[in-house]
């Protein structure tokens, strides 16, 4: 498969992208969302690993920006975050609109749970 992985910490995008690469997929880096909606209009991903706190634009408003795009309204978006809470977790798949959230820092178990619910395109 191939993902895009959208996250402006260095070390917890190595992690993840170690991770995917381990397991065979293909991974595509972004430091910020800055451009990556045009990237997903081009290309197609199985899945998007997507922070939610970003400098510039956080990940609940590239989100609402992708799922407002006609080409991308069904985009698979996991949520990769910090944000621990059950109610965080909670509000962004119920609210904010994600298909799944895992918490940083992410284990292998973690992904592949995530992995395991993302559709075969």
């Amino acid at each position: 498969m191939r993902f895009a992985v959208v996250d402006d910490s260095a070390v917890d995008r190595h992690l993840l992208v170690s991770l995917l690469q381990d397991m065979g997929h293909d991974v595509d880096v972004f430091e910020s969302s800055e451009g990556v909606l045009n990237k997903l209009t081009e290309e197609q991903y199985s899945a998007v690993f997507l922070d939610i706190v970003m400098p510039q634009q956080d990940g609940y408003k590239f989100l609402r920006a992708v799922r407002s795009h006609p080409e991308l309204m069904q985009q698979h978006i996991i949520f990769c975050s910090s944000k621990k809470t059950s109610l965080e977790m909670k509000y962004g798949i119920e609210k904010a609109g994600a298909n799944d959230y895992i918490t940083k820092p992410v284990s292998r178990d973690m992904v592949m749970g995530a992995l395991q619910k993302v559709p075969v395109l």
